[in-house]
């Protein structure tokens, strides 16, 4: 570790949080995962969340008192000005948590707090696939679709701390496809890994002939995204085109995000970059269809670069902004 300020960051999750110490450059040290266990209740999740600290200080062989700054991140709904998670869908029964002051108060520290999206993103722009840029958007694929927007070394939380929510853009205009979020026609309903195994099986049940996959899901195989990929990889029919279909629709909303923010950059991050450069190539292709001509040719648009770890850095990040604002440092 440099001899720099050294910041803290942890990401909380629905099944298990992860924290590590990173320095002023943005390098982590050794990263530590303990479970979240949220049916516990929130005190236990509170606990949990400094005895997560604690350990990333130690495994640092560091003490706490050389920790400049701590950034906490979680999944929303959240108030981020108030420091507190409200309702949160993975972290029942957990109600209108005080994340940031209980931290503050238990360690005497600058303390930052952000959804984990929004910090995933930063964690990309400041020393990820974005270090490059000015401004930055990213899509994070998995189970849904998260987002963040960095403009100028600031997140865009919105005025109601729902800025960035990228997965919720709508792309359908009457009904649409259902969306996990209880609405229709959102990205998330066509461009995620839940999607693409959804559409796959509608697709099969209609025709079960069109691909081979049918076969493997009647011996029990289970259907994955990662599946889906992999069969459009060896020429499956079927499979081919519900991954065209999944990089058309991300490319729409990469396009929406252009024509808004005009970004130095398109992010794509999460479990779904696994499927590799030639489906992020058909992302861009896409998108130069679509988008206007000057953005088209001049946003670049990449996969993301720091996997799982892009939200405890990230985290680290929010705790090093809020500490260089408190030493007048911007």
């Amino acid at each position: 570790m440099s001899q720099g300020p050294q910041f803290v960051g942890l990401d909380v999750g629905g099944t298990t949080m992860k924290a590590a110490v990173v320095d002023d450059r943005g390098i982590p040290a050794i990263a530590v995962v303990m479970d979240t266990l949220p049916k516990r209740g929130q005190e236990a999740g509170l606990e949990t969340m400094c005895e997560c600290i604690r350990r990333a200080v130690a495994a640092a062989n560091l003490s706490m008192g050389q920790i400049a700054a701590i950034g906490v991140v979680t999944p929303g709904p959240m108030d981020i000005p108030a420091g507190m998670i409200l309702d949160p869908a993975n972290l029942k029964p957990w109600l209108n948590v005080p994340v940031r002051d209980h931290v503050h108060k238990t360690f005497g520290i600058l303390t930052a707090y952000q959804n984990d999206a929004n910090a995933a993103a930063y964690g990309e722009y400041w020393v990820g696939a974005g270090r490059e840029s000015k401004s930055m958007v990213m899509f994070t694929l998995g189970t849904g679709i998260g987002g963040g927007i960095i403009i100028d070394d600031r997140i865009l939380e919105g005025q109601h701390s729902h800025g960035g929510e990228l997965g919720h853009t709508r792309i359908e205009l009457r009904d649409g496809r259902a969306c996990g979020c209880g609405r229709r026609g959102c990205l998330e309903a066509w461009g995620s890994a839940t999607s693409v195994v959804k559409r796959t099986r509608e697709a099969l049940e209609t025709a079960p002939d069109s691909s081979l996959l049918d076969e493997r899901v009647k011996k029990g195989e289970e259907l994955t995204a990662r599946v889906v990929f992999g069969a459009a990889d060896l020429g499956d029919p079927l499979a081919v085109r519900i991954v065209d279909e999944t990089a058309y629709v991300l490319a729409v909303g990469a396009t929406n995000m252009m024509h808004t923010i005009d970004p130095d950059m398109i992010v794509f991050g999460g479990g779904m970059t696994a499927a590799g450069d030639p489906f992020l190539e058909q992302i861009r292709h896409y998108v130069r269809q679509l988008a206007l001509p000057v953005p088209g040719a001049k946003t670049l648009v990449r996969f993301a670069a720091l996997g799982s770890d892009a939200g405890f850095i990230g985290a680290a990040g929010c705790g090093r902004q809020l500490y260089r604002r408190h030493k007048g440092l911007v």
